[in-house]
């Protein structure tokens, strides 16, 4: 009977310490890098830590751009059409255009499946991406700075 409890309970710390998504009070928690009030369930991203600390942004341009301490278990997205909910973004496309206006002025979403975001390229025009490429385009360029006329603080 002692081993069963100790095993129960050792899988119950395990499982506790798992990283997982934690969601975002929107309007009201700030982005880890930018500062700025997170608003946009379209939009918003988060990094959760090994440890299960989570880092939570306004934009992705703002998560590809922090930098990351601490080693990272999951990044996650917002899809740019089933608002707030999170994907893991190694398995999101990416489309950029300008005709998409994500807070930070990266014009940069994503999409759970690759035809949603070739469905929205041909109505916005842009350019995709996988993973690798967006965190390429994003950390090889200067970094985004807000308008202050997109966004509340």
């Amino acid at each position: 009977m002692k081993k069963i409890f100790l095993f129960f309970a050792m899988a119950m710390l395990i499982g506790a310490c798992t990283p997982k998504p934690q969601p975002i009070d929107y309007g009201k928690e700030e982005c880890a890098f930018c500062k700025m009030t997170i608003v946009s369930p379209q939009f918003a991203s988060e990094v959760v830590t090994q440890k299960s600390k989570a880092f939570k942004y306004d934009a992705i341009e703002c998560m590809l751009q922090a930098p990351q301490e601490d080693k990272v278990a999951l990044h996650l997205v917002c899809d740019y059409l089933n608002e707030g909910n999170f994907i893991e973004a190694s398995q999101a496309t990416y489309l950029v255009s300008p005709n998409i206006e994500s807070p930070m002025g990266g014009n940069l979403a994503a999409f759970s499946s690759k035809e949603d975001a070739q469905r929205i390229q041909a109505e916005k025009g842009g350019d995709l991406y996988d993973w690798e490429g967006i965190q390429q385009k994003f950390q090889s360029h200067t970094p985004i700075h807000h308008n202050n006329d997109m966004h509340d603080h």
